[in-house]
């Protein structure tokens, strides 16, 4: 489903990413492991997009990606969670959730709001709340709904247990799971060891921006 090959990257004259190759495939959940500033969060971005590849093939579900917009990566199906959330603050959650929408596509779970509700049952209780008076787990509950509500076929999860409370942090793993089981890709950038041995099928370990043996 997710293939990169030879990925390098960085910021202006300043390389993060030395020949990354990594792949997930459909209904698996795939580890990036490291510590803060090994990368991950640069592999994610160059994978949607928003950092230029400098080298390297990126394809996805058999469509070369590299290059292209993330708006136009977003609309083949690939799903993206930023480690900062990005919800609209000044939109409620029904709002939020109407942002994210996309038609049905073939060959991904076709999430109505009445089955992303069921899978973050707190959101159905503040569907007029504005973003911003979430706290920060309701928040990235808000956000995940969000990226599914675009019917994804694979996404890509930033840090997504960073900061949040023990219940919250369980919830997501269930989610993830679920995703799992309804076929989706999950590529997950995450240096929370114990949470990824709970989610994840298989990872990769990544430090000063290149993949490194376990």
């Amino acid at each position: 489903m997710l293939e990169v090959r030879g990925l390098s990257a960085g910021y202006g004259r300043a390389r993060v990413l030395f020949d990354i190759d990594l792949a997930a495939d459909r209904g698996e959940v795939v580890a990036l492991i490291g510590r803060n500033g090994a990368g991950k969060t640069t592999t994610l971005k160059a994978i949607m997009g928003l950092v230029p590849p400098l080298a390297g093939e990126l394809r996805f579900d058999g469509t070369r990606i590299g290059g292209r917009e993330p708006h136009e990566i977003a609309r083949l199906g690939l799903g993206y969670v930023p480690e900062d959330r990005r919800i609209f603050t000044d939109l409620t959650v029904a709002e939020n959730l109407a942002v994210g929408r996309q038609p049905p596509r073939a060959g991904a779970p076709a999430w109505t709001i009445e089955r992303l509700l069921a899978l973050f049952p707190a959101l159905s209780k503040m569907l007029e709340r504005p973003g911003g008076r979430m706290s920060g787990g309701e928040q990235q509950m808000l956000c995940i709904a969000r990226t599914l509500a675009g019917n994804p076929k694979a996404i890509l999860l930033d840090e997504p247990s960073e900061g949040l409370a023990p219940l919250i942090v369980e919830q997501v793993a269930r989610v993830i799971l679920e995703l799992k089981r309804s076929g989706v890709a999950v590529l997950l950038a995450e240096q929370n060891a114990r949470f990824t041995e709970r989610v994840a099928d298989r990872g990769y370990t990544l430090e000063k921006g290149q993949i490194v043996p376990a």
